[in-house]
């Protein structure tokens, strides 16, 4: 798991499910059987092995809603979403011959009235446990979180959407559960905005639903607030970190090689196709994730030389013991030099794709995007600055980033000039890909006389960047600000009250050196929890460990309803002209 995991998001969710789940059934020394629905299923996944689940005796591991073979002499563990679905899939289990001794059910959330009084009705007499358990997000890596809700851009976004009280009730649930596994009662602040109002509603939801959880303590006590924020955004806010084209490893890897549910697919040097998981299992992933392509291009290579240095014998001396010690670290030589290769692969990949059209575009990119040149000069004409990218044979998609971060930077353009770009870009046909960041709350179209005023940024200037990696997401200006208490509270107001943590005492510079024994202040130190309402990109993602790392005493996570890439955003944002999307539950969608 990741550095830190042992406080990180997937270790706090496994040892969760440990001591609800896996503790009620330890008390009974027979082995026994786990159905998940696709959501749980994905939220155990993520979090342990399937000989995790065998140490703790767990059998088998069934998927709810397909046929099962009866097992009339073993109790069966539900863990399962609070759905109309999920619930008349447990009743026909039990309803005519029931299929298990006994049912230990478990629901990822509250389950309504209606659905435990047809249970009850149907099932009382096998039911040994019905429990909630407070656990309904989905931990990506130690610090990121996700709803597992894609389709929620369309329902919050589209002029046709017809759920989108249902999605944002939904995602402020799923919040709540994400505070109640971390055992946090956080102050609620949310981005004020003039045009849109869905940080608002979701900071109301959360903040009364958070009431709630915690007026009905199991202890009979109420829980008083504790020293974690929560600050709730929408992706309007920040339109340029999810379009640029960013050069850190993870980011870049996901932007531009096609990767999967994490998986990474690669042909190996025999020509045989070849697949590798890019989660925290992958100790090297983690290290290298968040790093800049360049480093990572410097240090594989080092690394593969290492290890093959380190299987020589130093004296040379061939013994039965030096070649039974040989012969026990093979495995582990095999899986770390297999490890190298993936990456050694995945960077030349990058790489590739970097020199053929990538480099070129950046500068143009992170000139529009910062506003200044590498030297510092102000961007006086953006228009020089986009028109070679627009005349060189980029694709359409390239085209198009270059065309909105043009837009982004001078916060709204003409509709007559903006028809000539949609002719030079020759997108006729797919102007919303531009066009429809209006119902992000994002100037598109402007009148000349129109001036709207963009947040001002942190000075940065002294720093350590590579030239093309300039622009730093605005999240991370938050994140720092809000560490150090700067949040203006007329831009960020509190929903509720905040903790004292948060009200001016204890403030730290994220520019503070600290001392190495502040690394152990995190685990009782306060939490900041930050929610962007319509999807993260994988930059925004790393500001969180790096905000985490220079300010030692605050532990800052992120989440969102999904993760964007570059191209995953735009075809949301184009498709919002479409018409009404059918609304999924939670596990229909994972099994869509």
């Amino acid at each position: 798991m990741a550095a830190g995991s042992d406080h990180g998001l997937k270790s706090l969710v496994w040892k969760r499910i440990k001591e609800t789940i896996i503790a009620d059934c330890r008390k009974s020394e027979v082995w026994k059987i786990l159905i998940l629905d696709p959501f749980t299923a994905k939220i155990l996944s993520s979090c342990c092995k399937m000989s995790d689940l065998m140490s703790e005796k767990i059998t088998i591991v069934e998927d709810l809603y397909k046929s099962r073979e009866p097992v009339p002499e073993m109790k069966a563990i539900y863990f399962m979403s609070p759905t109309a679905k999920c619930v008349e899939a447990f009743i026909s289990d039990f309803k005519t011959k029931p299929k298990y001794k006994a049912a230990y059910v478990y629901f990822t959330d509250y389950c309504p009235d209606d659905l435990f009084t047809k249970m009850k009705l149907n099932c009382a007499k096998y039911i040994r446990v019905c429990k909630e358990i407070n656990m309904s997000f989905m931990p990506q890596e130690a610090q990121v979180f996700t709803c597992d809700n894609p389709g929620a851009f369309q329902s919050i976004y589209s002029p046709k959407s017809q759920d989108k009280k249902k999605t944002l009730e939904t995602l402020a649930d799923q919040l709540v559960t994400l505070c109640a596994t971390l055992d946090e009662y956080p102050g609620v602040r949310y981005k004020k905005d003039s045009n849109m109002e869905n940080a608002k509603t979701l900071a109301e939801l959360v903040d009364n639903k958070l009431a709630r959880h915690y007026e009905l303590d199991d202890g009979g006590k109420k829980k008083g607030k504790t020293q974690a924020q929560l600050l709730i955004v929408e992706r309007g806010f920040d339109p340029v970190s999810p379009i640029l084209h960013e050069l850190t490893y993870q980011a870049m890897s996901y932007d531009l090689i096609d990767i999967q549910n994490d998986t990474y697919k690669y042909k190996s040097k025999d020509g045989s196709e070849k697949q590798a998981l890019l989660n925290e299992d992958d100790m090297l992933w983690v290290k290298l994730r968040h790093k800049h392509l360049a480093e990572v291009s410097e240090q594989i290579p080092k690394m593969v030389k290492e290890i093959s240095a380190s299987k020589k014998q130093p004296d040379g001396k061939i013994t039965i013991s030096n070649l039974a010690q040989l012969m026990k670290k093979m495995p582990s030589f095999r899986k770390q030099l297999t490890e190298k290769t993936v990456h050694l692969q995945l960077a030349e990949d990058c790489m590739r794709h970097y020199s053929n059209n990538v480099e070129k575009l950046c500068k143009a990119e992170q000139d529009l995007a910062v506003g200044s040149d590498v030297d510092g000069v102000k961007v006086k004409d953006p228009m020089r600055t986009l028109l070679p990218v627009l005349l060189h044979p980029y694709s359409k998609h390239d085209k198009v980033r270059a065309v909105l971060l043009y837009i982004f930077s001078l916060n709204g353009t003409t509709d007559e000039n903006l028809n000539k770009l949609i002719q030079h870009v020759k997108i006729e046909e797919e102007r919303e890909f531009i066009l429809n960041w209006k119902e992000l709350g994002v100037p598109i179209i402007t009148s000349p006389s129109f001036f709207s005023r963009k947040p001002s940024r942190r000075d940065r200037s002294q720093e350590q960047t590579y030239n093309l990696s300039r622009w730093t997401p605005y999240i991370k200006d938050v994140m720092e600000d809000a560490v150090e208490n700067k949040l203006d509270t007329k831009e960020w107001p509190h929903q509720s009250e905040c903790p004292a943590a948060w009200n001016g005492s204890g403030a730290v510079s994220a520019r503070q050196k600290h001392k190495a024994s502040a690394q152990d202040e995190r685990r009782t130190g306060s939490r900041l929890i930050i929610f962007v309402i319509g999807g993260i990109s994988y930059s925004e993602m790393r500001s969180a460990y790096e905000v985490t790392h220079a300010v030692k005493s605050c532990q800052v996570i992120i989440g969102s309803s999904h993760i964007l890439t570059p191209t995953s955003l735009l075809d949301d944002i184009k498709a919002l002209s479409n018409g009404p999307m059918e609304t999924f539950t939670i596990e229909e969608r994972s099994n869509a």
